[in-house]
């Protein structure tokens, strides 16, 4: 019984810091615009993408062992 003298402080406490935290949260803007960047990868890009220095034949980059020696 006690322990409830500790718990339910501490437990209003911690609902105070959230109720806090969740304020600051809404008025610095975090919640504004929640549908735009969930469309905007939707969009085209407007300008292409520089070339990569790739290679163009995806094969060319697994690495190559070497024959095994001839016996001799």
């Amino acid at each position: 019984m006690t322990v409830l003298y500790i718990l339910v402080p501490v437990a209003i406490v911690l609902v105070g810091i959230a109720i806090l935290v969740f304020n600051w949260a809404v008025n610095s803007g975090q919640y504004d615009d929640l549908d735009g960047p969930a469309h905007s990868i939707l969009f085209d890009d407007e300008e292409p993408l520089p070339p990569s220095d790739e290679p163009a034949d995806p094969e060319a980059t697994i690495p190559r062992r070497n024959p095994p020696d001839e016996p001799r």
